[in-house]
């Protein structure tokens, strides 16, 4: 055979075995790949979260909370839930103003507040009794800004909210129904909250709060 023929058949023969070679890693390329995309997905079924991470009890049962948007509750138990495949601790309360039940997840716990000291509660009286402070602005804007720091489950700005639109016995003033339903609303929060902290039943801790909002029903003639 020639000698160029010769080396002709060397090439090819190497060009081929260049070729498998490359389409073998390839092929273990694909194959590697493969085997660390199902490791991963292995992985991230394996992470899958099953159950709430475990949090503190800051409440126990029997305690009473402010929680802002539906004011004083009780707490009933402490109960686990699944929620969307997830096992979560729940605090059981009941609100004795609605009548209603409901649930709070306990890793949501910053939304409640112990109820307030005597303290709290007396400067809450002295704001009651110091003087309306009313904004010249639009009603829809003060109306708002009321609802918000009735929601805010702040004691102090809730007394701010009944002082404010407290109309005290002046029968002759103009209140409309929505500052009347504010009024209304902030006043029940306070009053709930109040007689549980004074320990006293709901008409003395009524008396205490239209005394100091001057509301003292005028006494019948005899």
């Amino acid at each position: 055979m020639p000698k160029k023929r010769k080396k002709k058949l060397k090439i090819k023969v190497k060009v081929k075995e260049k070729i498998k070679k490359t389409k073998l890693k390839n092929i273990k390329k694909k194959e590697s790949a493969l085997k660390l995309q199902k490791a991963n997905d292995q992985k991230s079924e394996i992470v899958k979260i099953k159950k709430q991470a475990t949090e503190k009890k800051i409440f126990k049962p029997k305690d009473y909370v402010v929680y802002p948007k539906h004011g004083v509750g009780q707490i009933l138990s402490v109960s686990t839930k699944t929620i969307g495949g997830i096992d979560v601790q729940c605090y059981d309360i009941k609100f004795e103003k609605d009548k209603a039940l409901g649930l709070l997840p306990i890793n949501k716990q910053f939304h409640l507040r112990p109820l307030s000291t005597i303290n709290q509660v007396n400067k809450s009286l002295s704001i009651l009794k110091g003087k309306p402070k009313i904004k010249r602005t639009m009603w829809s804007r003060r109306a708002q800004e009321y609802d918000q720091k009735i929601n805010s489950g702040k004691i102090y700005e809730l007394a701010e909210v009944v002082r404010d639109l407290n109309k005290g016995n002046d029968t002759l003033v103009d209140q409309s129904y929505s500052e009347r339903q504010l009024f209304e609303k902030a006043y029940e929060r306070m009053l709930s909250e109040f007689k549980i902290v004074l320990d006293v039943t709901t008409e003395d801790t009524q008396k205490k709060m239209d005394k100091a909002l001057n509301r003292i029903a005028p006494q019948p003639v005899i």
